[in-house]
């Protein structure tokens, strides 16, 4: 069973100290790679979605070699409390 894609997200960042949209996407590709939503841009909607609703923190930012801003999440304490209450164990990504 997969998650939902948001979810997945939160999910990942459960397990990691903080990662960028191409870190989050590297961890994911091999389950969520061949979907048409499998983009970029929706994968930064995700996060800025899940930043919005308070359950992640903007970590750090820069500029990657090509120029391009570069911005590292964190999960915060609401953020593990939601991963705690809604996914289920055996689906978990643990530090």
């Amino acid at each position: 069973m997969l998650l939902p894609a948001r979810t997945a997200v939160l999910n990942y960042l459960y397990g990691v100290k903080n990662a960028n949209i191409n870190q989050i996407m590297e961890a994911l590709e091999s389950q969520y790679g061949g979907e048409r939503q499998f983009t970029k841009d929706r994968y930064l909607d995700h996060v800025m979605s899940l930043e919005a609703n308070g359950l992640v923190t903007l970590n750090s930012y820069d500029l990657d070699s090509n120029g391009e801003l570069r911005m590292c999440y964190e999960i915060n304490d609401d953020g593990r409390n939601a991963v705690d209450k809604y996914v289920d164990k055996r689906y978990r990504n643990q530090k």
